[in-house]
């Protein structure tokens, strides 16, 4: 059955990728809501802002009055909530907007909702049965692993480190007080660290990617030895969309990539696929014989967890979702896209993205 899907945030890295998704491979109409932040970019979404099936609302998530209205609107049948504030390093520097976008917003949005689900039970109560309101979190609400054999799972107490984990904890609480206060359909998923095409430049891969070509310096933090899994963000916009419509109403699921790997290891790979694909001498920007000799370690970040690992047995037994890409392939996939779309990531580095952002175009 075609469905109304809601997603705030869905000019960002994962909620783009969600979008894409479910306009190139399903027959469901999508309504996208996002305010449009530095890190929102409508390029992400020019292979489907054409279709009919697609809108895009320019709204603020922290607007109550504004929401109701769309959702009163578009009357969506499944709200996939991933607006947020999601930069670590932004989150140290200045806090409060992380707390006023995850924590705030999160709140506000759960209040439209419950009004709008309240209506729905009034009016419309088939609808009201198969709605759901499906809040998209991370691993780092759960802190760090104290060593290499433990996993994180959906019952791991929380114990976040930084200000961004910490209001993505907050909003993972609200959701399920709203849940069992005023019995709200909800689910959670957390999930791993993502990577892949259309990922803003400030993050380690699109970073060390776009810094290796114009012959930069590519930073590691202390040693380099901290562990993260990583997920192919194409993998992950499916399990987010399975979720959606196959998930059991209250449950929480864990997404990851199988792909545990130090932060020093994704550089160094990164640097040798760079140097497979555009060789340092044909780069005139480059000025060493391999992009490894670009790598220097700085201090480490404030707090900076060592270990994150998801165990995601629980949504591939109940749901059947595993990763496609494995780590190899998909950072292959990665770099190419990258030298393949310049004129994204350009139009980023420069600032002109902001300017359709800004509404001059």
């Amino acid at each position: 059955m075609e469905k109304t899907f809601l997603v705030t945030g869905g000019a960002g890295f994962i909620g783009s990728a969600v979008i894409r998704e479910l306009i190139h491979n399903s027959t469901h109409r999508v309504i996208n809501v996002d305010k449009l932040t530095y890190a929102g970019n409508l390029q992400s979404l020019i292979t489907i802002d054409k279709d009919e099936r697609y809108s895009f609302i320019h709204q603020d998530i922290c607007d109550y009055q504004a929401m109701s209205s769309v959702l009163a609107q578009y009357k969506p049948d499944i709200i996939m909530h991933l607006a947020a504030e999601s930069h670590v390093d932004r989150s140290i520097d200045g806090p409060g907007v992380f707390i006023q976008t995850n924590i705030i917003g999160t709140y506000t949005l759960l209040e439209v909702v419950r009004s709008y689900y309240s209506s729905l039970n009034s009016t419309d109560p088939e609808k009201a049965k198969n709605f759901r309101f499906h809040h998209i979190s991370t691993d780092e609400v759960y802190g760090d692993l104290n060593n290499n054999e433990d996993m994180f799972t959906e019952s791991t107490p929380y114990s976040p480190s930084s200000p961004y984990s910490a209001s993505k904890a907050g909003s993972d609480h609200l959701v399920r007080a709203w849940q069992r206060t005023y019995g709200l359909p909800t689910l959670i998923t957390n999930c791993s660290n993502n990577y892949g095409p259309y990922h803003f430049p400030e993050k380690l891969i699109p970073l060390t990617i776009l810094n290796a070509l114009a012959g930069k310096p590519l930073p590691v933090y202390g040693n380099g030895r901290q562990i993260r899994d990583w997920l192919y963000v194409e993998d992950h916009a499916k399990a987010l969309i399975k979720v959606a419509q196959e998930g059991a109403v209250n449950e929480t699921y864990n997404v990851g990539g199988h792909n545990e790997k130090q932060n020093i290891e994704v550089v160094l790979t990164l640097c040798d696929l760079l140097d497979e694909l555009v060789p340092t001498v044909e780069n005139n920007a480059v000025l060493v014989k391999s992009y490894r000799d670009l790598i220097v370690y700085v201090d480490d970040r404030p707090g900076h967890d060592l270990r994150y690992a998801i165990d995601a047995s629980k949504i591939e037994r109940e749901l059947g979702w595993s990763p496609d890409e494995t780590f190899e392939t998909g950072l292959r996939k990665t770099v190419q896209w990258y030298l393949d779309n310049k004129s994204w990531w350009q139009a980023v580095l420069d600032g002109s993205y902001q300017c359709e952002r800004l509404g001059v175009l």
